[in-house]
């Protein structure tokens, strides 16, 4: 496998860094060798936060920030914009936390391949109001193939100090949601 790149955006108090560290266990757990680490800006709830996940069967020997991703992770449609757009290339996944559909990002961003997930509809239904990690990671895994879900779902257990059926729950309907999204643009 090449490096895999993936840059998580969100706004201080969604998640977004337990998301990346989260994500950052998973490929670990599975004998893969991870760097992540983060940016927090005014550091303030609200504010723009990032957190960037390099993934390799070798070591991880880069040490700058990631410029290219090759998927990115965003808590909030209305950060998809500047520098974080200018990261993607033709290639990149971009899975967002939004109710809005493949069409109406293939209107508003039509040189990017967005995956919308409903991060906040799902974790609704789950009981977790509110906390859209879990469905979110389950949504970018499916996306990118990797880590596998049964992975994730075992660290959901783990690390999730309550609500870990919620969280794991969120996480598999986050999956599903991008594996039906993934399978009707096949057809």
């Amino acid at each position: 496998m090449t490096m895999l790149q993936i840059i998580i955006q969100g706004r201080g108090g969604q998640g977004a860094q337990t998301a990346g560290n989260l994500l950052a266990k998973a490929f670990f757990a599975e004998g893969r060798q991870v760097q992540a680490f983060a940016s927090y800006g005014g550091a303030r709830r609200g504010t723009p936060v990032s957190s960037f996940i390099r993934v390799d069967d070798r070591p991880v020997r880069l040490r700058c920030d990631i410029e290219r991703a090759d998927a990115i992770l965003c808590f909030d449609a209305s950060l998809l914009q500047g520098a974080l757009l200018a990261a993607a290339h033709k290639d990149t996944l971009i899975v967002v936390n939004s109710a809005r559909s493949v069409a109406d990002f293939r209107e508003t961003l039509p040189n990017h391949r967005v995956i919308p997930v409903d991060g906040l509809a799902i974790s609704r239904r789950q009981g977790l109001g509110r906390i859209v990690n879990s469905a979110l990671l389950g949504g970018l895994a499916r996306a990118v193939g990797d880590p596998p879900l049964p992975a994730l779902e075992k660290l959901l257990l783990e690390a999730s100090p309550k609500l870990q059926a919620e969280n794991v729950a969120a996480c598999i309907e986050g999956y599903r949601a991008v594996e039906e999204q993934l399978g009707e643009a096949a057809v």
